[in-house]
């Protein structure tokens, strides 16, 4: 179902039918993306105070934070817009969304006479979520996987797993949702949820309480 979630719209180039292929996708899950940010460059300086006043979506408080916070409707996403002519754009679902949001921006600047131009645009940070739909024992998570896990449950509910190849942080949670972050592109967020798949089936939580075999290693 997740597959199909993110062709229902008109397809996007970044996701060709060849790049999701079952023989790449063996858990038959697929995480959502849930937040995109971006940046881009206005090739302009700004005068901040000319924007929080002409314009109604923008909001400027310089004492608080150096820049205007934008926002727009459709995609539905925030602009934090700097007096260097840098812009980041949060909140996006898709890279489209992104590039598209990161455009009206640009116009929007553009129409109150500043000679903005749009350049420069680049992925910063995808995050998805998934849910594999069974109970997970983080504890023997951890302690297998102690080189790349860190799970302090007094702080944190969640383990974080930091994986290397590709370089994505997992937030885990006992209850079998996934959170990943740090990918530039969301075949990066896939294969990291490819790669977690089968160490969280390797431990499951069983559904009477009684552990798994491997649950007494430590």
């Amino acid at each position: 179902a997740m597959a199909a979630a993110s062709s229902s719209s008109a397809p996007v180039p970044y996701e060709t039918a060849a790049t999701v292929q079952s023989n790449d996708n063996p858990s038959g899950l697929r995480p959502t993306l849930q937040n995109i940010v971006a940046t881009c460059n206005l090739a302009t300086e700004l005068d901040l105070k000319h924007i929080a006043l002409r314009a109604r979506n923008a909001e400027y408080n310089p004492k608080r934070f150096s820049a205007v916070i934008m926002r727009i409707r459709e995609p539905k996403t925030t602009a934090l817009i700097f007096k260097s002519g840098k812009m980041v754009v949060t909140g996006a679902k898709s890279e489209e969304q992104a590039r598209n949001g990161a455009r009206k921006y640009a116009r929007i600047i553009q129409k109150l006479d500043f000679p903005a131009r749009f350049t420069e645009f680049k992925i910063q940070n995808m995050v998805g979520s998934c849910d594999v739909k069974f109970p997970i024992r983080l504890e023997g998570l951890a302690y297998k996987h102690s080189h790349y896990s860190s799970y302090e449950p007094e702080l944190f509910p969640g383990l974080i797993y930091r994986m290397v190849q590709p370089k994505i942080v997992l937030l885990v949670f006992v209850s079998g949702k996934v959170v990943l972050t740090g990918g530039k592109v969301r075949n990066e967020i896939y294969s990291a949820f490819e790669q977690i798949y089968p160490v969280l089936q390797e431990f499951r939580k069983s559904s009477d309480g009684v552990p798994t075999q491997d649950a007494e290693a430590s």
